[in-house]
């Protein structure tokens, strides 16, 4: 979501922000614009659209040193140019990039602002007007700022420059991320730091409520009560060559493919000097003292986290109860004496999810952060981190991190169990290498998932995905991809819960995808296949070796009951990613979706 990036240094500034832009396309938008200052002035190009339609729009005869640019996911006021940042002050001096929410803008506009005629329907212009509004009252840039976001309530990463500041990009933040990168003669700004691997691996990382100003040979980080603080860069661990998409069509098709190998890298990394799985003592120990364990995520890193319930209480015996990040912040149920609690998230910048770390950490309770990213906002903030380690994942719809996700909760589980002496009687990393190539069959199988596609999805309007157990949890991620790519709308059930009110959804030709991998309920589950069958549903049974039978549409490999999962979910990526095909949907950035949801 939102994207922000900045330079000051001494080469021309748009080529590097643009292409910082491009960088961020992933995380989901619908405008885009840049401001350059040089010794005219400060000069604005903004468009409704993509990047391209942003390049465009730059005038090549401008050039300059310093500037700002930005991607913008409509929050306040529709997608359309004026709407579109960089905002600025009514005189022109200030020009200013925003993410988040400004939860007060309306009362600031109307004690502040009465004789200003606002440009825009957005949040963010309130900020720079505010800003230029202290600034004509006397004080410094830096102190109107600072007075600015004293007033303002919400969340928000800001960069701003001041027209009669050749050598400043001031910078804030507040639950929304963001980073300043180092170089030699320059530095950056960035909300993420691929946005600017280009130039720097070396990113210096802000917390909220500080005040920073990025010179060209220097970085000054003050408190928002102007108290001075020092602090080191970190190397940012990204491989840029991991970023670009190769010789495939699609970043999701890529990411697909590289999920076999992800599940080989984590059996890598988490295996100690004598090949047995393994996970940091500190985090090991805090799992075995917990009483409960609080899994908080949305999206597809709920539904990882409901597997990851099924693992802990199977396998280790540890209670776990799985909530809705953004239900659990405004609505804490009653807590186990001793809870661990664990943030499932692919960026480590989930907003929904920030809100609810910072006020578990305000209560005193401990926290794990599982993401993809190192160094990301949850990642810093929680007391432990396991790394996915997907490697990037650039397209907007979750394929490989989702994978990484239940395969490092599977891994966390087990050695949990191992370590207090339960009863185990399998081997996970053998097992983990048999789902890998199962997984690999899978991708292997495009031609026939492709039909499947055609076959159920092609002039569908709707679709159910139906399982039980742990097939259940992936009919809900089966239903998700489907709908946030080809804007089919779909849901996933528990195949007992259709004769309790969504069986009258069903007529003739409503496609419906049955999973079929755990034995214990594979009858029962056929069984609701005959009851949609009979109301005219055309069913696509997918089964495990072993279960399956006669006119079952796809079969995949054997793998441990419990790791099902990770390979029943591959055939419904695939079949979601041919049916957006088909229907010539952008695949990697479906509409009004980001990647990383960085507003509550």
């Amino acid at each position: 979501m939102c994207g922000i990036v900045g330079y000051n240094g001494a080469l021309d500034a748009k080529e590097i922000l643009l292409k910082g832009l491009e960088k961020l396309e992933y995380r989901g938008y619908d405008s885009a614009g840049i401001a350059v200052r040089n010794e005219e002035g400060v000069t604005v190009f903004k468009e409704k659209g993509r990047i391209a339609d942003l390049r465009t729009a730059v005038d090549d005869d401008v050039t300059a040193t310093i500037g700002i640019g930005h991607t913008r996911w409509a929050t306040h006021g529709v997608p359309n140019k004026l709407n579109a940042h960089p905002h600025q002050s009514a005189s022109g001096r200030f020009t200013l990039v925003h993410n988040g929410v400004i939860e007060n803008y309306h009362l600031l506009q109307k004690a502040y602002l009465k004789g200003i005629q606002m440009q825009s329907d957005t949040d963010t212009e309130v900020i720079v007007q505010l800003v230029e509004l202290f600034a004509n009252e006397g004080l410094t840039t830096v102190e109107a700022f600072r007075k600015t976001l004293s007033l303002v309530h919400g969340s928000y990463a800001l960069a701003l420059l001041d027209k009669e500041d050749e050598d400043t990009i001031f910078v804030a933040k507040n639950k929304s991320p963001l980073l300043v990168g180092v170089g030699d003669g320059f530095n950056v700004v960035a909300s993420d730091a691929m946005a600017m691997l280009q130039v720097t691996d070396q990113y210096i990382e802000l917390r909220d409520k500080e005040v920073v100003l990025v010179h060209r040979d220097r970085v000054e980080i003050t408190t928002l009560d102007g108290r001075e603080i020092d602090r080191k860069p970190f190397k940012a661990e990204l491989d840029a060559s991991d970023i670009e998409k190769g010789t495939y069509p699609h970043y999701m098709l890529k990411e697909m493919d590289e999920q076999p190998g992800v599940v080989r890298k984590i059996i890598q990394e988490y295996s100690d000097v004598n090949g047995e799985l393994a996970i940091d003592e500190n985090i090991l120990t805090a799992l075995k003292e917990a009483d409960r364990l609080y899994i908080i995520a949305a999206g597809t890193s709920y539904h990882a986290g409901l597997i990851g319930k099924q693992f802990f209480e199977k396998i280790a015996g540890i209670p776990v109860e799985v909530h809705i990040s953004s239900e659990f912040g405004y609505n804490v149920p009653l807590l186990s004496e001793k809870p661990l609690f664990i943030f499932i998230t692919q960026s480590g910048e989930t907003a929904d999810s920030r809100q609810v770390l910072v006020k578990i950490k305000e209560m005193g309770y401990p926290a794990l952060t599982i993401t993809n990213v190192p160094g990301s906002t949850l990642s810093r903030e929680a007391d432990y981190t396991l790394l996915l380690h997907a490697g990037p994942e650039i397209a907007v719809a979750s394929t490989k991190a989702y994978v990484a996700q239940v395969a490092v909760l599977a891994l966390a589980a087990y050695v949990t169990a191992q370590s207090t002496g339960k009863d185990i009687d399998f081997d996970l990393k053998q097992e983990l290498a048999i789902a890998a190539n199962g997984i690999q069959t899978m991708v292997d199988s495009k031609d026939e998932l492709e039909q499947i596609a055609e076959d159920y999805l092609k002039i569908a309007r709707n679709a159910f995905f139906i399982g039980r157990n742990l097939d259940y949890y992936v009919s809900l991620e089966g239903a998700l991809k489907l709908k946030e790519i080809s804007y089919i709308q779909a849901e996933g059930f528990a195949g007992g819960e259709l004769k309790h009110g969504t069986i009258a959804l069903i007529e003739e030709g409503t496609p419906v995808f049955a999973l079929v991998s755990q034995e214990q309920v594979a009858l029962n589950i056929r069984g609701n296949v005959k009851e949609v069958v009979a109301r005219g549903a055309n069913a696509c049974i997918i089964s495990m070796e072993g279960l399956e039978e006669e006119g079952d549409r796809l079969v995949i490999p054997k793998v441990h009951s419990l790791l099902t999962p990770l390979v029943t979910v591959v055939p419904l990526q695939l079949i979601s990613y041919y049916a957006a095909l088909h229907r010539r949907c952008d695949v990697d950035k479906p509409r009004n979706l980001a990647k990383s949801v960085t507003v509550e």
